[in-house]
Parts: structure tokens; sequence; C-alpha cells
């Protein structure tokens, strides 16, 4: 049991000088505070206001090209 606690010590404290590990960490929070903002602005599904306008815009394109077509 004491050896493991020690290595546990020893691996921490590699852990705390090692600046490679910090870095990663820090990729870490940005990638999740992106995956956040994409979805806040998209919200759940194609809910929010950015899904909302691409909806209301690709319903407009294909309402303009059938009124093309058919006219």
């Amino acid at each position: 049991m004491l050896q493991y606690y020690i290595e546990t010590r020893e691996a921490l404290k590699r852990l705390r000088t090692d600046q490679d590990g910090v870095v990663s960490f820090e990729y870490i929070i940005v990638a999740v505070c992106i995956v956040g903002a994409v979805g806040a602005v998209f919200g759940g599904g194609a809910g929010g206001k950015i899904g909302a306008a691409l909806t209301d815009g690709i319903s407009k394109i294909t309402d303009a090209f059938t009124t093309a077509l058919a006219g």
C-alpha cells in the first residue's frame, strides 16, 4: 500500500512540474468553451437564432427556385 502511495505522489509531483500537461489542459478548456458557444448559438438542433436564419434562408431559396421553374 505504501508503494502505491509513493508512486502516486511521485506521479503527481511530475505532473505539477510538467508544462505539457498544462498546455493540454488549456486546449481542453478552449475546446469545451467552443463547443458550449456553438451549442448556445444553435440551441437544441436548429432552434437557435443562426439555425432559424439558415432554415428561413433555405426556405426562401427553395420557394424562389420552385417559382422560377413554374413560371
